[in-house]
């Protein structure tokens, strides 16, 4: 019987949240989010925003808010288990049933995904550790001579295997099974049955997916072996391949610090930390796969540009071109780099530096014309009977440029090379449809709410929504009254013991409505990224814990009066503290 919980998970991945509402109402990209007039009350201008990121919609007027089935179950006003078949019948899924025996399949199961999780953390740790262990000598070298400054070796935890059984002992050590071991892919088992390291004495790269979990590793050979150069861990119940992009999750963070306009894509993960090393932040690894629908939706999360910058033989790679049109019909803008013949992009950046790759990158080409020089290879034009079969190929690809202009100027280009007319190509082709711009969105309503519930507001949206200043404040440490927000508080400290925050999974604790309505209008324009936003949060801690700090005076007050003397004792002390406590956060104090 397959879990359920783990099928929702499966069924949320399948149904891109900006797929799914785009198929019930126009969505526009402005920025980060993607907007649209609110489906659930009426509106002349757009309040209505879908974070793909993070998975969930949001309306700052009517404050409606929701995942990809809290979405469907109110568009189509069914309850969740209809909006579930919905969703499956769309991705073509079986609904498995539902029982407590489903339920304690899926505690195990998440169980079991936390301790190898926990696992993968540990042996990354463990990796870097060895790196300066002093006995590293050949890692060291090889990242110096890659020009791999510490900071970004620290960055992407790049670490070293030193043999093959020191990580097996170390794990075993920590309390996990040889199972456990074998099965997160860290470790592998000889043919006598003996448990080695399955990177072992390789330079070792984490793979780390896009909510920060180790999900594998990737090993470099340092010597001349029968061995391939470059090897990743096997696929396991926390990696995919085909659903995994290197380095997604600081990409992750630069899209939130707001410094993303688009991604480069390179073959390998190497590439991706040479490119990274020059400046170039915004820059994933497909790790020498061909191109998947799943990592293209990855993608498309916190871009719609995307540059593919492999190797110099690139061009006449048919496999790679059908990855780039996948690329296409999801919704994103690609464009081919050009590299020097024989040069990837790590060979330019050691050779060139980081301006010989930045002129590569501005010879960019559309993948309408990476196409076409494609297919013109495919002919030999001198011939009438293959200039012609060109001429219907490179037609069926100009109808799909996105303008009038571009098809002009593409059917100019393919006039000069056939010597055919651009009026009779012209007769051929069809008018593009013209969208109609959206008009920008609405402010949210304001928050009249007293000045302690704005503050707790803010704190929780910040923490919740991942702000850099936010990341480190301990949420235990703020009392909070309104029930709606410890739930929201609980989440967010479970979820960081886990590794993860995730804004969506607060709609399975909680009605999407109400407080958490209000938390999440804070997420518009800059109100949580502005320079005066992380004042304003150290201002909001001061705030609770002034109250806090009020409140528990007031309390030991009121019982002062029914004590005996030595509770009253007790009682005028922590009066005095709590005092001393309360001017300090007045005066501006350590909070």
């Amino acid at each position: 019987m397959k879990d359920f919980q783990a099928f929702i998970r499966e069924l949320k991945e399948k149904n891109d949240i900006v797929e799914v509402i785009g198929s019930y109402i126009p969505l526009e990209r402005r920025g980060y989010n993607y907007w649209a007039c609110c489906p659930f009350h009426h509106e002349k201008t757009p309040s209505f925003s879908v974070n793909a990121a993070d998975g969930y919609y949001h309306c700052f007027g009517c404050g409606v808010s929701g995942d990809v089935i809290g979405f469907v179950k109110g568009y189509e006003n069914v309850d969740f288990m209809q909006a579930v078949q919905i969703l499956a019948a769309r991705a073509h899924l079986e609904v498995p049933a539902y029982d407590d025996r489903s339920a304690e399949e899926a505690a195990a199961k998440k169980k079991k995904r936390d301790r190898l999780s926990a696992l993968m953390r540990d042996t990354a740790r463990f990796y870097f550790k060895n790196l300066y262990s002093g006995r590293a000598e050949a890692h060291i070298a090889y990242l110096h001579k890659r020009g791999f400054s510490p900071s970004t070796v620290k960055k992407f935890g790049i670490g070293a295997s030193l043999d093959y059984h020191s990580l097996p002992s170390y794990l075993l050590a920590q309390g996990y099974t040889p199972e456990e071991c074998v099965e997160s892919g860290a470790c592998a088992r000889t043919d006598e049955g003996r448990l080695i390291d399955s990177e072992g004495e390789r330079l070792i790269i984490p793979i780390i997916n896009h909510m920060d979990e180790v999900v594998a590793f990737g090993g470099r050979l340092l010597k001349n072996a029968d061995r391939a150069k470059y090897k990743n861990t096997r696929e396991t119940m926390l990696f995919n391949k085909s659903k995994t992009l290197y380095n997604i999750n600081l990409v992750k963070k630069e899209k939130r610090a707001g410094g993303l306009a688009s991604l480069i894509m390179v073959e390998g993960y190497m590439d991706a930390i040479s490119l990274y090393e020059a400046g170039f932040r915004g820059v994933v690894a497909s790790m020498g796969t061909s191109l998947t629908k799943e990592q293209a939706r990855l993608a498309k999360r916190y871009t719609e540009n995307v540059f593919i910058s492999y190797d110099g033989d690139f061009a006449g790679q048919k496999a790679n071109l059908r990855g780039l049109e996948i690329l296409k019909q999801e919704g994103l803008k690609v464009r081919v780099v050009p590299m020097p013949d024989g040069m990837d992009p790590d060979d330019v950046v050691q050779k060139l530096g980081a301006e010989g790759y930045r002129e590569c990158l501005g010879k960019a080409m559309p993948l309408i014309d990476f196409r076409l020089f494609a297919a013109k290879r495919k002919y030999d034009l001198t011939k009438t009977e293959e200039r012609r079969d060109y001429v219907s190929e490179a037609l069926s690809i100009v109808r799909e440029a996105e303008s009038a202009a571009e098809r002009e100027e593409l059917l100019r280009r393919i006039s000069e090379e056939t010597r055919i007319s651009v009026g009779a190509l012209q007769r051929d082709l069809e008018n593009a449809p013209v969208v109609p711009k959206a008009a920008e969105p609405v402010r949210p309503k304001e928050d009249d709410a007293n000045r302690e519930k704005k503050a707790a507001r803010f704190l929780l949206a910040a923490c919740l929504l991942g702000k850099p200043y936010a990341e480190s404040f301990d949420l235990s440490s703020v009392d909070f009254d309104d029930p709606a927000h410890r739930t929201i508080a609980l989440y967010i400290i479970s979820g960081r013991k886990a590794g993860r925050v995730r804004a969506s999974g607060i709609f399975d604790l909680m009605p999407a409505d109400g407080e958490l309505a209000e938390i999440l209008n804070l997420d518009y324009g800059d109100n949580l990224d502005s320079p005066a936003a992380e004042k304003y949060f150290q201002d909001c801690v001061r705030t609770l814990r002034e109250k806090s700090l009020s409140e528990k005076i007031a309390a030991a007050r009121v019982r002062y009066a029914d004590a005996s003397d030595e509770e009253r004792r007790e009682l005028l002390r922590a009066i005095d503290e709590y005092t001393k406590q309360l001017k300090s956060l007045s005066a501006g104090g350590r909070i």
